[in-house]
């Protein structure tokens, strides 16, 4: 009895959580979303998740997808037979190009230490595109809410991407690169199921392609343009030191890097003395 009553208690404290963030307003949608916790919760228990302190992703609680088929892409790629959609735009920003500072160009002539050579980019130039889209015409998109690992700790409001910056490792041979998440693809929007679960993915044009990474990845990791990498989501604080954390208005390192000297700078600016004139 006893233990049938800490099970409710806790049962009813993650639905009231759950309702506090679901992004769901009418309350027939509420109800099936708490109605799947509430089979969840009693189904099984939520076991603990280690949690380390160095960057070690082989203890990410997210798994490798092996063998994938990885192609390349770039921000303002044109269409072509194997690629129909542009890359002007990506699935969350409607100006792409011109928010990432200009064209990436893929020619190796034409870049420096995994950055174009004409600009420096103001986003960061290693990402990825994934086949998968959390928002479709500005709300959440049903499934989204129970197929996202981290959802519940990402959502902020209703329509905001809660996949879009997410990290990745991306792994070929004993070389690993880390990546953001920034648009979607290969071909299609839709395949939770191998983004977040277990299923392989859909064939397409490109060999089965399951993930598009940009020039700055496929250089770091010697891939030819076309070829077969292993991937998982890793969290912020699992991402080591190397060029994917210099560049970029949506870069997390730098981002705290800048928050840091503006806070530096107004400690100096406190303890300076006042000037009087004479």
């Amino acid at each position: 009895m006893r233990i049938t009553v800490i099970c409710s208690l806790l049962l009813l404290g993650s639905v009231a959580a759950a309702r506090a963030q679901s992004p769901y307003e009418s309350s027939a949608d509420f109800a099936k979303y708490a109605m799947k916790l509430r089979e969840q919760a009693m189904m099984k228990v939520e076991p603990q998740v280690f949690v380390p302190t160095a960057s070690r992703t082989s203890t990410t609680r997210y798994p490798w997808k092996l063998n994938i088929v990885t192609t390349t892409f770039w921000i303002g790629e044109q269409p072509t037979q194997n690629n129909p959609v542009p890359n002007t735009k990506s699935s969350w920003d409607a100006n792409w190009v011109g928010n990432y500072g200009g064209y990436d160009n893929p020619d190796p002539s034409t870049r420096r230490n995994f950055t174009p050579i004409a600009f420096t980019p103001r986003q960061n130039p290693f990402y990825v595109a994934l086949p998968y889209n959390d928002v479709t015409r500005g709300r959440f998109k049903p499934e989204a809410p129970l197929v996202i690992p981290w959802f519940k700790q990402a959502f902020t409001e209703q329509g905001k991407s809660v996949c879009r910056g997410r990290w990745l490792a991306i792994r070929k041979g004993n070389r690993v690169a880390y990546a953001q998440w920034e648009d979607c693809g290969p071909f299609r929007t839709d395949h939770f199921q191998y983004v977040f679960q277990n299923e392989r993915p859909k064939p397409n044009l490109n060999k089965g392609a399951g993930l598009d990474v940009s020039p700055a990845v496929r250089d770091y990791l010697g891939k030819a343009s076309t070829d077969v990498t292993d991937w998982q989501f890793v969290e912020v604080r699992d991402v080591p030191p190397g060029p994917w954390r210099n560049y970029g208005d949506n870069n997390h390192f730098v981002i705290a890097q800048r928050q840091q000297q503006a806070q530096q700078t107004r400690i100096v600016q406190q303890g300076a003395p006042d000037k009087k004139k004479k």
